[in-house]
């Protein structure tokens, strides 16, 4: 049978409820069959039926195999019984392995072994002894195996108790016997002779399997659970598209869609409000039904034993058995090989532009505290990465403070970077949807550079996220210099910087383009962090070393530095004179700035600039142009240098024999002319 054609089909109660309020009692026919759901493909389904010698439990099985009742007589114990899927109940789309057992005393070991192994249990009763055995030994019984499964009572042989009405044997015999024992997930009356209910009866153990109603439903308060009320709050505020906090007859149909392949009628739509309005008429208003009515709505399935649709919605958005996201969905494979970087693709940028001016709300350029926590609603709050990178202290903010867009993609550009499984899961938390058919999960957000292992060869690198340390004495302007790369004023109190800061900021290079640059001061951890070479060649693409020109102790740091760490000399440097708004003074160090850099043939001496002066953002410019043309930033080679001398020397060699050239030409026209 497929698939439902709507979400919003009959919710007529088919199922007598609980006296107790628990949970409710599933009896099935062949009709109301005709409404059941299809269940996702899970792991196979081991059914141990028990029950007292003579209830029917092998005529049972046989029935369900054969397809009518067997008269001749049949072994005590069957053998275990395979059904593959979509033979033998309704809606099988799993295999689903049937062991028969026996309550005899010498097969209590086997009994055990068998029930320990189940998914489920069918317990199998057909007379009033064998009914009062279900609460005196075998429900204890099981508890007693440590058996933490379903049970599915099974009042068999009902074709003998003609005398005994359906509503009779629910009231006297079932309801207590639920009210008792929470382990008992539904009930059921059958008839191996009559063939009547025998399929629907290994079908309800398969659903109990595949479709549990005890991670939803709380029996005994008569509600949701707690997790499945939050599980269905996100899936409610990402099908609610446009955070109007409500579902609009288009967002309802776009969720049907998504949940069951199907349209929603106008029928089903109007019977979802009607249903709706009976328990929460404020629920339903012009703009559609609001979070309280849909979760309403999927109580009112739970309670009915139509758990199997709350079941289909939850996994339509990837939750499993517990109510967790599936790993895969929030961590799927996504490898980035050595001195290659992630970044996000044209596609995640969009989503993450679309995101922030869904939740701009007040429309003033910036995301709040208030919008921001509505943002990071079906999530379990704001990545660890970026507490760590003290955002939103990390990013370019208006004058409010807010979150400006540049900030927000930035921020998400350097998450990417630096962890880019982080960005993945709060891409699936967020409601990434890939447009791209043939890569439907969230890795389609997200791209791989092409790794960048020769720094030294020239080029563009091609990447458009970088990443700089900022290195230098304490004391050297490293925060000041940090804080103009975020357009933030300059501040003259002197505060240590203990743990690692970060800052990313969008930075136009010449010709127009841009690219997003990380530069991070490390802090207390410079030492172990520049001591894992590693990880420090495969992930820093430039190293600005920063000085004080006002300090005279001040450059003698960096060639110590240079000194103990020889394999910085693998990266790009820029080196940058900080605080030139002072008087410059002479260094104490074996060699003054620029003559250090001369001698290792850099391309350019220090950088003079101040954190002060409007032109500090050409440091940026030139730190972010070392990290994208690598080969401009390294000490020149003799070889470099003789090469250059040579192109000299051979251009002008051929400017003066292109001089003689004219002057002989000239002289010869001259001479023919006289």
């Amino acid at each position: 049978m497929s698939r439902v054609a709507a979400w919003g089909m009959d919710l007529g109660i088919v199922l007598p409820p609980r006296s107790t309020s628990t949970s409710m009692l599933l009896r099935l026919d062949s009709t109301k069959l005709d409404h059941a759901l299809d269940m996702t493909a899970e792991a196979p389904v081991r059914i141990c039926v028990c029950g007292d010698e003579g209830t029917g439990k092998s005529s049972l099985i046989t029935s369900l195999v054969k397809g009518i009742f067997v008269t001749n007589k049949i072994q005590p114990i069957l053998p275990q019984v395979t059904i593959p899927p979509t033979i033998g109940t309704p809606e099988n789309v799993t295999t689903t392995t049937v062991v028969d057992t026996s309550a005899l005393p010498q097969e209590r070991s086997n009994l055990a072994r068998e029930a320990r192994k189940s998914n489920v249990i069918l317990l199998v009763y057909s007379d009033h002894y064998s009914y009062e055995r279900v609460a005196l030994f075998w429900m204890p019984y099981f508890r007693s195996l440590g058996v933490n499964v379903p049970v599915i009572l099974c009042t068999n042989k009902s074709d003998l108790a003609a005398d005994h009405s359906e509503a009779q044997v629910i009231e006297d015999e079932m309801l207590p016997l639920m009210g008792e024992f929470k382990e008992i997930d539904s009930c059921i009356r059958t008839s191996a002779r009559e063939h009547r209910n025998v399929n629907e009866a290994f079908f309800l153990c398969q659903k109990a399997v595949t479709h549990p109603i005890a991670p939803l439903f709380d029996s005994k308060e008569s509600a949701l659970k707690p997790a499945a009320i939050a599980a269905l709050r996100r899936i409610f505020y990402l099908s609610n598209k446009d955070r109007d906090g409500y579902l609009s007859d288009k967002e309802l149909e776009d969720f049907q869609i998504k949940c069951f392949e199907k349209p929603l009628s106008q029928e089903d739509l109007i019977h979802i409000k009607d249903t709706i309005k009976r328990a929460y008429p404020d629920s339903v208003t012009a703009s559609g039904i609001d979070c309280c009515g849909f979760i309403h709505l999927n109580k009112m399935y739970a309670e009915k034993g139509r758990h199997e649709t709350v079941w289909i919605i939850l996994r339509a958005f990837q939750y499993t058995d517990n109510l967790s996201l599936q790993e895969s969905f929030l961590h799927p494979r996504f490898d980035v090989p050595p001195f290659a970087s992630a970044e996000l693709s044209p596609e995640g940028y969009r989503f993450f532009v679309n995101l922030f001016l869904l939740f701009d709300k007040d429309n003033d350029g910036g995301l709040n505290d208030a919008e921001l926590e509505s943002l990071f609603a079906p999530t379990p709050g704001m990545p660890a990465t970026w507490a760590e990178s003290s955002f939103p202290s990390s990013i370019v903010r208006n004058e409010a403070g807010h979150v400006t867009l540049q900030g927000w993609l930035a921020q998400w550009s350097m998450t990417t970077f630096t962890s880019p499984k982080t960005t993945l899961e709060y891409l699936a938390y967020l409601g990434f949807e890939s447009s791209d058919r043939s890569n439907p999960s969230t890795t389609a957000a997200l791209k791989v550079t092409r790794p960048r292992k020769r720094r030294r060869r020239p080029g563009r690198v091609g990447r458009n996220v970088v990443l700089g340390h900022v290195l230098g004495p304490p004391g050297s302007g490293k925060s000041a210099l940090l804080d103009a790369f975020l357009s933030r004023g300059f501040s003259s109190t002197y505060h240590p910087t203990i743990q690692p800061r970060m800052a990313v900021n969008t930075v136009e290079l010449p010709g127009g383009k841009q690219c997003y640059l990380i530069l991070d001061e490390l802090g207390e951890l410079e030492p172990a962090l520049l001591e894992n070479q590693a990880k420090l060649l495969d992930q820093c693409d430039v190293i600005a070393y920063t000085y004080d020109s006002s300090d005279p102790d001040s450059f003698a740091y960096i060639p110590k530095l240079r000194a103990k760490y020889p394999h910085l000399e693998e990266l790009p440097s820029v080196f940058v004179a900080l605080k030139a708004d002072l008087d410059r003074t002479t260094q104490r160090a074996e060699y003054q700035p620029h003559e250090y850099t001369a001698m290792l043939n850099m391309p350019s001496p220090p950088l003079h600039v101040s954190a002060t002066w409007g032109s500090i953002q050409e440091v940026f410019v030139h730190v972010a142009e070392a990290a994208m043309e690598p080969s401009t930033a390294f000490p020149r080679s003799e070889e470099d240098i003789e090469g250059k001398w040579m192109a000299w020397g051979i251009a002008l060699g051929a400017v003066v024999c292109a001089g003689a050239a004219a002057v002989m030409i000239w002289r010869r026209v001259s001479g023919s002319g006289i």
